[in-house]
């Protein structure tokens, strides 16, 4: 059956004023600071004593955990596959300061022309939940890394109970007064459950440094919100 472009409205909406509204939905509420919280604990295990060469950031949205780096590099490049993005994280970020020099581009994460062993980091972070065909993204990621590289990612621990709870009292219920079809377009966001991506992270690099947030001490998805990797290549 032929599907026309008008059967699928609320997708195609969302998707359109995604950029424009993403901030205002998620960071500038209470979901921010707990977004925030997720962002400053993936980079805590990094100081300012700390030296990266080339870090490469994929699906980087607009920006936002750049704002949590402590450690120094030479060049940090943000990617996304949206212009709109691209162009709203240059306007607040600039191109750099005395920790290194900041670069942009429109890239397809899961495809990146990067040549192989190009980068000392890569950084992705709410974004492997949303990736068709996850364990060739992974593999993608750890191609373009430098031997000894370092992959850090966060995923949310969608479809755990802590997850849901707090999405159902937050944005959830803002997207519902703005007349969003919010569960449809949750169901097309993220379509990757949080436990089968821990699972493919653990086969491509079995020796990692992962933690839950906040519980640490509670390893499991129905009681935390992020799952935080860290893994070299």
């Amino acid at each position: 059956m032929r599907v026309s472009k008008e059967d699928d409205i609320d997708w195609i909406d969302y998707l359109d004023s995604f950029s424009d509204t993403y901030e205002e939905r998620v960071y500038n509420k209470s979901t921010g600071k707990i977004m925030n919280c997720g962002h400053n604990s993936c980079e805590n295990m990094f100081s300012a004593n700390q030296h990266f060469e080339r870090v490469l950031e994929v699906g980087a949205g607009l920006g936002e955990h750049f704002k949590s780096i402590n450690h120094t590099f030479n060049e940090y490049i943000i990617t996304d596959s949206d212009p709109k993005n691209i162009a709203f994280a240059k306007k607040i970020l600039g191109t750099g300061d005395k920790n290194g020099k900041i670069s942009y581009l429109v890239e397809n994460a899961t495809e990146l022309s990067f040549e192989d062993n190009t980068f000392d980091r890569l950084i992705a972070t709410h974004i492997l939940e949303h990736l068709y065909e996850p364990h060739l993204v992974i593999k993608e990621w750890k191609r373009v890394l430098k031997p000894d590289g370092t992959l850090s990612i966060i995923i949310p621990t969608d479809p755990g109970i802590a997850w849901r709870l707090g999405r159902y009292l937050t944005t959830r219920k803002d997207a519902l007064k703005k007349g969003w079809e919010y569960d449809y377009i949750m169901a097309r966001e993220h379509v990757n459950p949080c436990n089968n991506l821990i699972a493919f992270l653990n086969y491509y690099f079995p020796k990692n440094n992962s933690s839950f947030w906040p519980f640490k001490f509670m390893p499991s998805i129905d009681c935390n919100l992020f799952y935080i990797f860290h893994a070299k290549k």
